[in-house]
Parts: structure tokens; C-alpha cells; sequence
């Protein structure tokens, strides 16, 4: 079935649909009022050349050279001079879906009919991504804005590389494939291009889609770790959860009981100890207070999906506009909502790797020693914690704040910027790091129930049990088991269907 076109312009863009369209491949459109807004700040840009007013970015030079004033075909030259100076970035190089995301942020911004840009580079950029031509981006070199823009830019000049039907070509052959003539811009045109934060915007709104999967699996994964310990139950009563009425510790507590109902092993578990360890009595209290973070988080990111970002804006209209320098291109709030995402992220991790410790653990797991039949020949699964411990110290060091770690730019015309792109990129690989360590507890879960299940298991956490050994068979000696980790990590990347 073919995916649902995504309309922007006449509503909020969610960042789900973001998502749909750069992960996905939904096809993006923009409505008729979108383009109408369009053209009419693009009016403003040609009255403004026009009359040779003096104005930032569009009859001037950039940064440190806003004094500059420029006339006729210096404004063109500008605009194509912006891009491919600022195309410098390096590194390894985006992946489709993130280079994806950032163009779809790029069109939210330039929908809101502030920017100014011809109508055509529009129409260039929505080619590009309905056609499924990705330029190549380096990764690195972003102080929050400017570089990776500039890359996805200088493509529709005909410039770089990019990626189209499976190969790595130059672009002036992708454009010629799909009939696109490389663009000559105009006055304000560069600067819009690479102005803004739909950089950061779209990778934070990506990463978030996988930040909030996680965070269901680490309840799935986490009632198995508590049903393989044979925690007590009693922590996660309703009228105790209740007591704390954090939206996210709710929201948990419900997954975990739903996930446990039925299970003879939490049933006949009880009353076994007094109370169990932090790491398992207290997943309602961890989880939940992560998943309000997130959810604070995504607030701010689809508030900053629907802004106008670029410097200057343009207001009302041909014969009675307003032209504004000012600053919503700082990304101050997708920074600090990136960095409170990756603490969320670490958390999650980390104390994934305390259940993870604690089943393979024989002094306090009551199973055999690293969950094999026979120690001491066997290993078992005793190195896969070491994996996730290294996993989770990494995300620890990644859970700094990048936002503070602030850097001036421009002959001191920048001298406080957000980061934020880098905050989202460090995002990434939290997320990809819980991936692996979430994988690990799923392992390690799993085979605990090979020891258990003369009993029955929850309704959610036999399914999701049964749901890994459709891919991973149960441990009998020691194996090669990075591949393990790996088929349990592919599970992880779908949604886990168990939850209420």
C-alpha cells in the first residue's frame, strides 16, 4: 500500500509525520495557502532589491560583513557563494533518513512564508525528497546551524554528491535524471537555505521516534528481568503507584502490571524476600520519570518544527512589510530538549545493566551461574554484561550537556551558540547504544525463562519471550553470540505490539 501523502502547511506538522516522510517514505506536499505565503514573502525580497533598502542578508553581506552593501548581480553571486562556502563539513557522512528529516524541517520552516526564497528553490527541495535524491552530508562541523544545510543545498546547483536508485553518483546527473535543471538562485536565497535550526529540529524529531519505542521495550524487557528474579509484585500496586501521580510513572506502572498479569512465577514468587533491589522494585519510579522527560522533550521539538527559524524575517506584505534581524535561528530549547532526551536514554540504559548484572549474577539471581546449564566449561552469557556496562558508561559520558558548551563565531558576531545539532547527533548514538543493551537484557531475560517455564509466564512477557525465539534459539553452550545481540536488537527496532 502506498504511504499517506503528508500536507504541510495547513496544520501543525507533528514530528510522527516528520518521521512518516523521512524514515518511512510518505510523499510531502505542500497546500496552496503554503505557497501563496510563499510568493508573497518572496514579493517582499524582489520590492526590498528593488529599491536598494539596506537590509540583512538580503541586500547585504553576511555575519560579520552585514555592512556591506550589495547591488544587482552580487546578490545572485551571494547566494550561490553562501552555499558552497559553507559547505564544509566532514566526517562520516548522515544517513539517508537523518539528511531526510532535515529536509523535511527545512520545508516546515520555509512554509511558515517568512523566508523569502524563490518559490522554485522550494520546488527544488521537495524534488529532491519526493524523488528520493539524498544528497551525501558530512556529518561533523555544525555549530547548531549553516553546514549540513549548505550540503543539501549545493545539490540543487549541481554541486557534490549525492545518493539516488541505490548508488553514490554526482547530483548534476541525479538532476538530469529527474529533468531538474540546476538552480540559479537569488537575492536572500543562500542565506535562507542554510539559516535556521531544521538541522537540529529533524535529527531531534528522528531520534525521538526511537527514544520512545525504547522506552516501551525497556518496560517489556524490564518485566521480564522482574519476572525472571521473581520480584514482588506488591511495588507496583496500583493504590501505591497512585500515591506519586508522575503521568509517566502512571503510564508504567499499568505496562508492567498489564505485561505480568497471569504469571504463575510473580504468583508463587511471593513473600520470598522483603523487598527487592532499586534496579527492579523501582522501574515504575525510573522509567516513568524518563518517559515524562521525553515527553517534554517532544513538546519542544514539534514547537520548533512549526516555527519560523530564519534571520531576517520577512512580515506583511509587498507594500507594507516589515524587514527583522533577530535571533530564532538559536536553538537553544531542540538543544536542551536533545540533551534531557540523552540523560532519559542513559537511565534507561543504565539501569538496564543493573538487571542485566543481577541475572547473571548466581549470588543474587537464583539462577544458574550466567544463565547456562553447565558453568565452569560454559561461560554462558557472563561477557554480554560487560558489553552493556561499556554501552552504558559511553551514554553516560553522552548525557553531558552540549548546550553550555558554547563557542563564538563570525569575528565575534556569533558569540553564543546552541550546539544543538551536535546535542541530536549524540542523541543518535544514545539511542543506538540503549538499542544494544536493551538487546542484551532481552537475551538474558529470555534464557532465565528457559529455567522457569515448568510456569506460566505473564500475558506480555510470555508473548514477548515467544516473540524473541522466533529469531533466537535458547542457549544450551557457548556460542557465537554476537549475532544473538544483534537479531535481539532487530526485534527492538519495530514496535513492541505488547503494551496497553
Amino acid at each position: 500500500m502506498a504511504a499517506t501523502t503528508v500536507l504541510l502547511g495547513d496544520a501543525p506538522l507533528g514530528w510522527r509525520e516528520l518521521v512518516a516522510v523521512a524514515r518511512d517514505g510518505a510523499p510531502l506536499a505542500l497546500s496552496d495557502a503554503t505557497w501563496a505565503r510563499i510568493a508573497n514573502a518572496r514579493a517582499i525580497v524582489d520590492r526590498i532589491v528593488a529599491s536598494g533598502e539596506r537590509a540583512y542578508g538580503i541586500s547585504t553581506g553576511l555575519g560579520a560583513l552585514s555592512n556591506v552593501l550589495l547591488h544587482g548581480e552580487q546578490l545572485a553571486q551571494l547566494s550561490r557563494n553562501t552555499l558552497l562556502s559553507h559547505a564544509v563539513g566532514v566526517g562520516p557522512l548522515l544517513t539517508v533518513a537523518q539528511t531526510r528529516a532535515i529536509l523535511v524541517a527545512a520545508l516546515a520552516n520555509f512554509s511558515q512564508g517568512y523566508s523569502g526564497l524563490q518559490p522554485k528553490v522550494v520546488e527544488g527541495l521537495l524534488a529532491l525528497l519526493n524523488f528520493g535524491i539524498t544528497p551525501c552530508v558530512p556529518s561533523q562541523g555544525s555549530v547548531g546551524y549553516l553546514t549540513h544545510m549548505a550540503h543539501i543545498s549545493v545539490a540543487l546547483l549541481g554541486v557534490g554528491e549525492v545518493q539516488f536508485q541505490g548508488r553514490t553518483q554526482p547530483a548534476a546527473e541525479a538532476l538530469q535524471t529527474i529533468r531538474l535543471q540546476p538552480l540559479v538562485l537569488g537575492a536572500k536565497d543562500g542565506l535562507s537555505l542554510v539559516n535556521g535550526t531544521p538541522c537540529m529540529t529533524g535529527l531531534a524529531a528522528l531520534a525521538l521516534a526511537d527514544v520512545e519505542r525504547l522506552a516501551d521495550w525497556a518496560d517489556v524487557v524490564g518485566a521480564m528481568s522482574f519476572e525472571a528474579l521473581r520480584g514482588q509484585i506488591a511495588a507496583f500496586d496500583a493504590e501505591i503507584i497512585a500515591l506519586k501521580p508522575h503521568p509517566g510513572m502512571q503510564q508504567v506502572g499499568r505496562n508492567l502490571r498489564s505485561l505480568l498479569e497471569g504469571s504463575e512465577v510473580i504468583a508463587s514468587s511471593r513473600g520470598i524476600r522483603t523487598q527487592d533491589a532499586l534496579s527492579i522494585r523501582s522501574i515504575p519510579q525510573i522509567h516513568g520519570a524518563c518517559r515524562d522527560q521525553i515527553a517534554h522533550a517532544a513538546k519542544h521539538i514539534e514547537i520548533e518544527l512549526n516555527s519560523a527559524t530564519d534571520n531576517p524575517l520577512l512580515l506583511g506584505t509587498p507594500d507594507a512589510y516589515r524587514v527583522v534581524s533577530q535571533a530564532n535561528p538559536h536553538g537553544e530549547s531542540v538543544a536542551m530538549a536533545a540533551d534531557l532526551l540523552r540523560i532519559a536514554v542513559a537511565e534507561l540504559g543504565g539501569v538496564a545493566e543493573r538487571r542485566i548484572d543481577r541475572l547473571v549474577n548466581p549470588l543474587v539471581s537464583g539462577l544458574p551461574a550466567f544463565l547456562v546449564a553447565e558453568p565452569g566449561v560454559n561461560s554462558g552469557l557472563m561477557i554480554t554484561q560487560y558489553t552493556a556496562a561499556s554501552l552504558a558508561g559511553e551514554n553516560r559520558r553522552l548525557a553531558q550537556p552540549v548546550v553550555v558548551d558554547n563557542f563564538i563565531t563570525s569575528g565575534n558576531q556569533e558569540d553564543h551558540l546552541s550546539l544543538g545539532t551536535s546535542a541530536a547527533l549524540d542523541l543518535h548514538k544514545s539511542t543506538e547504544n540503549l538499542t544494544q543493551i536493551l538487546a542484551i537484557e532481552y537475551l538474558l531475560a529470555a534464557q532465565a525463562f528457559e529455567f522457569l517455564k515448568d510456569q506460566r509466564f505473564g500475558q506480555g512477557t510470555g508473548q514477548a519471550w515467544r516473540k524473541l525465539r522466533e529469531q533466537v534459539p535458547a542457549f544450551d553452550a557457548d556460542r557465537f553470540l554476537a549475532p544473538d545481540i544483534a537479531k535481539a536488537a532487530a526485534v527492538l527496532r519495530q514496535p513492541s505490539g505488547l503494551l496497553p
